[in-house]
C-alpha cells in the first residue's frame, strides 16, 4: 500500500523538486495618450528553488530570459526594385500572423545559452520568430523576406533584442528593462519569462500586459472601430468644412 501510494505521489514530488518562477511588471496597463513618447516596462521576479536553497558556487549558474510579445497582426510585406532609376513595387509577400511587436532580454546573449532548436520552440530571438506567410514560397524567397519585414520593425523599435539586459542578484532576484517605443501598437501583450540552465528551459511564467489608448486618442480608435460608417462621413465633412475654411480665408488676405 506504501508503494503504491509513493507511486501516486511521485509527479508531485518530482514536480516539487523543480525551481519556480514568480515574475511581475512594473506596469500592467499603459496608456497612450497624444503625448505619449514611449514608456520603460521593468520586468523584475525570484527564482524559487527547491526547499528555498540557491544553487551553489560549484553549480553551473541558471540563466534568465524575458520576452515581451504584442498581439499577432496580418502584415503584408514589399519589395523594391529599381526599374529605368525609379523605385517601384516588386514582389510581395503577405504574413498571416506576426508579432506586432517583440523585445527579447537575457542575461547573455541569447545563442550562448540555448541551442538553435530550443530557439525555435520558444521564439527566443527575433530571427527565431515562426512567422506564417499566406502563400507558398522558396526557403531562399521566405527568408529574404522574413528578414525584411525584421529588419522594418527593428528599424522603428517594434522588434530588437538586449543581452545582458537582465540582472540576477545572488542567484534567485533578476530584473530587466525594456522601451516601449512611440509607435507601439495597442492591445493585449505577454511578458514571457524563462529559467534556462545548461541549455534545457526549467521554469517558464507569464504576465500580461494591456496598452490602450486614452483621452481624445481611445475615443477616436472606439468611434473608428464601432462606428465607422459615421466615422468616415465626420471624417469626409470635416476635411470638407476645413478645406472650405482655408479657402475663405486665404481669399481675404
Amino acid at each position: 500500500m506504501k508503494r503504491f501510494a509513493l507511486l501516486l505521489l511521485a509527479p508531485l514530488l518530482m514536480g516539487q523538486a523543480k525551481p519556480v518562477l514568480v515574475p511581475d511588471v512594473s506596469q500592467r496597463d499603459i496608456e497612450i495618450a497624444y503625448s505619449f513618447t514611449g514608456a520603460e516596462l521593468l520586468l523584475f521576479g525570484a527564482i524559487l528553488y527547491p526547499g528555498g536553497r540557491a544553487p551553489g558556487q560549484d553549480e553551473k549558474p541558471a540563466d534568465i530570459v524575458v520576452v515581451v510579445k504584442g498581439p499577432t497582426q496580418s502584415v503584408q510585406v514589399r519589395e523594391k526594385e529599381k526599374v529605368a532609376g525609379i523605385w517601384v513595387n516588386a514582389q510581395r509577400m503577405r504574413y498571416r500572423s506576426a508579432p506586432s511587436f517583440y523585445a527579447i532580454a537575457s542575461s547573455r546573449p541569447i545563442d550562448r545559452i540555448v541551442d538553435e532548436r530550443t530557439r525555435a520552440i520558444y521564439e527566443l530571438g527575433v530571427d527565431s520568430l515562426q512567422l506564417s506567410p499566406a502563400s507558398g514560397a522558396t526557403p531562399e524567397v521566405q527568408a529574404r523576406f522574413d528578414k525584411g519585414l525584421e529588419d522594418l520593425r527593428a528599424s522603428t523599435g517594434l522588434y530588437y533584442q538586449a543581452p545582458g539586459a537582465v540582472e540576477i542578484t545572488d542567484g534567485v532576484l533578476y530584473r530587466a528593462r525594456l522601451a516601449i517605443p512611440a509607435r507601439v501598437p495597442i492591445g493585449k501583450f505577454t511578458a514571457e519569462t524563462f529559467l534556462i540552465r545548461d541549455g534545457r528551459v526549467l521554469a517558464a511564467a507569464v504576465r500580461g500586459i494591456e496598452i490602450r489608448k486614452s483621452g481624445f486618442e481611445r475615443f477616436v480608435a472606439h468611434s473608428a472601430e464601432h462606428y465607422s460608417v459615421l466615422y468616415g462621413i465626420v471624417a469626409v465633412a470635416l476635411s470638407i468644412l476645413f478645406g472650405w475654411g482655408a479657402g475663405a480665408i486665404w481669399k481675404r488676405f
